[in-house]
């Protein structure tokens, strides 16, 4: 008997070993969500934090009485614990085991809230870079307006800048994620979604797409490598003068379903982004048509970039007559 309480002890010691070191572990960098390398990053990892601190007030109590019920009350022989057959309900507990969880839903929904619409747009003091991000099966397309610049499966960031990526998709929607500089956001195709990420150091984050799409998923990694603002301008220029164009021809080649490395490229085509919005239904969504014109003024007034022309639509009406808008 004696020996089976031993060996009882040794499993539950030996679980509670394994569990620790398993919820230890995620305090190490290849966690990387839990070691955040930017400001949104790290206010995720804050709510993360908050919202495990929540739960625990609840679990561990109720892990605690457990255990003490379990042992003051257990059948055996000489047990004082008190019994009372007809016992019904405690306006007490009622309270308590009621009161406690909504307050804590309460405080744990203002602080999602809170900090969900505050990550929703840069801060306000800062000027953000746009980076035009299209995702393709199975690589990642990066445009920047500014420079006029493009490379393939990497980008290349300033440090303690607010980078606004523009997100869209030409092939299956899929997610754009760096997981130290903070979430995801979908990209697709028709659409312009927006996410804002910004690096505190120089260093180089690991990027995938977080959403499943066949046989190529585990070659949809990309790195963002954050700089200093000096030698983000000099690669910028270095692109310029030393980097192959774009052309159409190298474009419709990335829309083919493939696995390919790194690209780099000096220009791409004027207009090639918002294309790839509308012409995938760009234009039947208002929101992204606003964000088109932002960025390229004109696009989201109802005129079309250069070379698309707007499908043709046949309706019916009642007197059977055909009418193309």
């Amino acid at each position: 008997m004696k020996g089976k309480q031993q060996t009882r002890r040794l499993l539950t010691y030996a679980g509670l070993g394994a569990v620790a070191t398993v919820m230890l572990s995620g305090c190490g960098a290849q966690y990387q969500v839990l070691d955040p390398a930017g400001p949104v990053g790290q206010q995720e990892l804050n709510l993360i934090v908050a919202s495990v601190v929540l739960m625990l007030i609840v679990i561990i109590p109720v892990i605690a009485i457990l255990v003490y019920v379990v042992y003051r009350y257990r059948d055996k022989p000489g047990n004082t614990a008190p019994y009372d057959p007809h016992f019904s309900d405690s306006k007490v507990l009622e309270v308590i085991w009621w009161g406690i969880p909504i307050l804590i839903v309460a405080i744990l929904g203002t602080e999602t809230v809170r900090t969900t619409f505050q990550l929703t747009k840069p801060p306000s003091n800062a000027t953000p870079i746009t980076v035009e991000v299209t995702s393709f099966d199975w690589k990642w397309l990066f445009q920047y307006p500014d420079g006029h610049v493009a490379t393939v499966n990497y980008a290349y960031i300033p440090v303690g800048v607010p980078v606004n990526f523009v997100l869209t998709s030409d092939a299956p929607m899929n997610s754009f994620w760096v997981p130290r500089l903070g979430g995801q956001e979908y990209t697709m195709p028709g659409m312009a979604m927006t996410l804002w990420l910004q690096a505190a150091q120089p260093g180089v984050y690991y990027g995938h797409g977080a959403n499943f799409t066949g046989r190529g998923f585990s070659h949809t990694t990309f790195y963002v490598t954050a700089l200093s603002m000096d030698k983000y301008q000099q690669w910028i220029a270095h692109v310029q003068q030393s980097a192959p164009a774009l052309t159409q021809t190298d474009y419709r080649q990335l829309s083919v379903p493939s696995v390919i490395g790194n690209e780099t490229f000096s220009s791409y085509p004027t207009g090639s982004f918002e294309n790839t919005v509308l012409r995938d239904g760009g234009q039947y969504m208002a929101e992204s048509m606003q964000m088109m014109n932002k960025l390229h003024p004109g696009t989201g007034s109802g005129s079309m970039p250069s070379g698309m022309t707007m499908p043709t639509t046949t309706t019916t009406n009642k007197t059977g007559h055909k009418k193309h808008k």
